[in-house]
């Protein structure tokens, strides 16, 4: 059913979403079958690799921000917004805070630094253990990179291919989707917000659709956006 504002006017007709069109979605770096690339290699341990590509895509990601972050303001976007979700930064103390978009990604990459950085997260000396919170950490900041990508896309994308760069910004979206969905590393409902273009970027790259029902959950990461209609 569709449902009307309070007020009784007609919710405002949705945007036509660029990144969606033929000519773009189309555009990659590679042709590499990333589904291949994303599984676990035989004798690789499974936290050594879940550190190494979660590393990888966060300088990635960051790098890509980075290219459209002089466009992504505090006057622009208002709030972290991905089409009609809203989401809110939570502190170490669980205290909700509004904040801009690029407020937003700067907590985002301040706090996934600190952690790729920190010895006794991401151990990089030989024989030192991962802590028992590995997986659940990684499945954070997965989370929180993941809302990065969309709002490049969302609020960002005009810029992006004014660049030329949405090819790697395709590529990457569906290396880091298909990875994340490799080992149910984000719930998702908390990807539902990018199916279409998940759909249109990944049938083509050997995802099979079984991934995006079987995700265990990230109850600490349902609660981090709101929906504004």
């Amino acid at each position: 059913k569709s449902k009307g504002k309070p007020n009784g006017k007609k919710p405002a007709p949705e945007e036509k979403k660029l990144y969606l069109e033929p000519e773009y979605t189309k555009s990659r770096i590679t042709d590499f079958e990333f589904k291949e690339l994303v599984m676990l290699p035989r004798e690789i341990d499974l936290n050594e690799w879940l550190a190494s590509n979660t590393t990888t895509f966060f300088h990635h990601i960051n790098l890509q921000y980075s290219t459209i972050s002089e466009f992504c303001t505090g006057e622009s976007c208002q709030t972290m917004a991905v089409c009609n979700t809203q989401y809110y930064w939570y502190d170490e103390r669980g205290k909700k805070i509004k904040c801009t978009a690029p407020q937003y990604v700067d907590f985002v990459m301040s706090s996934v630094q600190k952690l790729v950085t920190d010895e006794d997260v991401f151990p990089t000396k030989y024989g030192k253990e991962f802590p028992n919170s590995f997986e659940s950490l990684v499945k954070k900041i997965c989370k929180y990179l993941f809302h990065v990508l969309a709002h490049i896309y969302s609020s960002h994308f005009k810029e992006t291919l004014a660049l030329e760069l949405h090819g790697h910004l395709n590529t990457l979206y569906t290396h880091f989707i298909l990875f994340i969905r490799e080992f149910n590393l984000v719930d998702p409902k908390e990807t539902t917000i990018m199916d279409d273009l998940t759909e249109v970027l990944c049938s083509s790259s050997g995802s099979s659709s079984n991934g995006s029902g079987n995700g265990s959950s990230n109850s600490a990461g349902a609660q981090n956006h709101v929906k504004e209609r």
